[in-house]
C-alpha cells in the first residue's frame, strides 16, 4: 500500500475510494488525524477514475450569474436551532415534502462527525448547526447515485470540496438533486476532535452526548459553545473553548485548506450558504443576534427553487461586495507554528497537551521554546 497523493493536494473527500470498483483504494488516517487514500498496486487496474473524481485535480472553472441574498426563516424556533438564518432548513423542508432525502454532517454514537441521511423534519435537527470537524463521507456517493437513478429527490449539504467531488462522481445532471455548499473556514482534524471528546469524557467522568459549537442562547449570533456530559450541560464563550482556539487559531486544519481553490463566490453547487458577516453595518435592522444566512444562488434550477421557498423567509437582495467575507476571497492561512503544534500533539498525551495549551495565545510561545534549535 502507498499513499497516492501529496497531503497538500488531497481534501480527504473519499470519492476516489468510492469510485474504485477494483477496491484498490482505502482511506487511511495519518498521525495528524486526517484520512488519505492509499492504493494497493497489486489490485489497481490503472483505469484513472480516481483522478477524474478528485476535486483538487479538477481544473474546471465555473462562472455564475449569481444572485446574492440575506435570508432569515420566519419560523423563529427553526432559526434558533440553526447556525445562522435557517436557509438550510428551508431547502431541507422543500425536499422532505417531496418524500426526498437530505444529507448533512451529524454526530454518531461515538460523537464522530459523519455525513448521514435524514428523511423527516424531526430528524433534521441532528444535521443542523455547524460541526467544526471534517466529516466522514464513506458510502454517501454511491447511495446518492442510486437514489437519484430512482428519481428520488436529494439535498446534499457539505463543504465545497465535498460538493464538487459529488458532482464529479455523478458526472451527470439530475433534476431532483440540490447541492448546497458552505462558506468553509477549513476542515479540522477528526483525530484531534476524537481526542478532545475522549478528554472531556475523562474530565467529567461521563461520555459527551451532545456538542453545540454555535449556541444562540445569549442572542450573540452563536458565539457560545455548549456540550452535555453525563446529563450535565457545560457552557462557555466560543473563544474560550480549547478546541475552538485550536481550530480558529489555524493549527488543526487540513494542509490543503491553506491553498483552497473554492474560496470564491463562483461554485459548482446550486446554493452557497453561510453566516452573513457585517450584517450589523449593512442591514442593522436585520441583526437581532439570532443569525442571518448569507445565500448565493448559482444555477437556474436554484433560482426556480428559491422562488418557490422564499415566502417562508424574510429576505433582501444585496450586492456581491456586501456579502464578501474572507473565505469567499482567500483561503485560511496556516498558523506559523502549525508543524511544531502537530508534532507536540503526536508525542504528548492529550490531557497534558491541553494543560500546556490552556490558552491559544501561548501556543506559539510553547512550540517555539520546545523546538528551539530542533527543527
Amino acid at each position: 500500500m502507498r499513499t497516492c497523493v501529496k497531503k497538500t493536494e488531497c481534501s480527504g473527500c473519499g470519492a476516489c475510494a468510492e469510485i474504485c470498483h477494483a477496491g484498490a483504494i482505502q482511506m487511511i488516517r495519518d498521525k495528524e488525524g486526517f484520512s488519505y487514500p492509499q492504493i494497493d498496486e497489486k489490485i489497481c487496474i490503472d483505469c484513472g477514475q480516481c483522478e477524474l473524481v478528485c476535486p483538487i485535480k479538477d481544473k474546471n472553472q465555473k462562472g455564475c450569474d449569481n444572485l446574492y441574498l440575506g435570508v432569515k426563516i420566519k419560523d423563529e424556533t427553526s432559526r434558533y436551532t440553526s447556525s445562522s438564518g435557517g436557509m438550510f432548513s428551508v431547502l431541507a423542508q422543500y425536499v422532505l415534502e417531496k418524500k426526498g432525502v437530505v444529507y448533512g454532517a451529524a454526530y454518531n454514537e461515538r460523537m464522530e462527525v459523519v455525513h448521514t441521511d435524514v428523511w423527516d423534519m424531526r430528524q433534521l435537527e441532528k444535521i443542523k448547526k455547524s460541526k467544526y470537524v471534517q466529516s466522514n463521507m464513506e458510502g454517501v456517493y454511491c447511495t446518492i447515485e442510486e437514489q437519484l437513478r430512482r428519481k428520488q429527490w436529494v439535498l446534499f449539504c457539505g463543504t465545497p470540496c465535498q460538493a464538487r467531488a459529488l458532482t464529479l462522481f455523478l458526472n451527470e445532471s439530475y433534476s431532483t438533486l440540490i447541492i448546497v455548499d458552505l462558506v468553509c473556514y477549513g476542515a479540522a482534524s477528526p483525530g484531534v476532535w476524537n481526542a478532545y471528546i475522549r478528554y472531556l469524557g475523562r474530565r467529567h467522568g461521563n461520555k459527551v452526548t451532545q456538542f453545540c459549537f454555535r449556541d444562540k442562547r445569549n442572542r450573540n449570533n452563536g458565539r457560545t459553545c455548549s456540550y452535555v456530559a453525563g446529563g450535565t450541560e457545560y457552557v462557555s464563550e466560543l473563544g474560550h473553548n480549547i478546541y475552538c482556539k485550536m481550530y480558529f487559531g489555524n493549527y488543526i486544519l487540513r494542509p490543503v485548506c491553506h491553498s483552497c481553490r473554492f474560496c470564491t463566490v463562483d461554485r459548482f453547487s446550486d446554493f452557497t450558504i453561510g453566516d452573513f458577516w457585517n450584517i450589523e453595518n449593512i442591514r442593522p435592522e436585520a441583526d437581532d443576534g439570532l443569525g442571518t444566512s448569507m445565500v448565493i444562488v448559482h444555477t437556474e434550477k436554484a433560482k426556480v427553487i428559491w422562488e418557490r421557498v422564499k415566502e417562508q423567509t424574510f429576505w433582501f437582495e444585496c450586492r456581491k461586495e456586501e456579502i464578501l467575507q474572507p473565505r469567499l476571497t482567500n483561503p485560511t492561512c496556516a498558523a506559523r507554528a502549525r508543524k511544531q503544534f502537530m508534532i507536540l500533539y503526536k508525542i504528548i498525551p492529550f490531557s497534558l497537551f491541553v494543560k500546556i495549551l490552556n490558552g491559544i495565545s501561548v501556543i506559539e510561545k510553547v512550540c517555539r521554546r520546545f523546538f528551539k534549535g530542533r527543527i
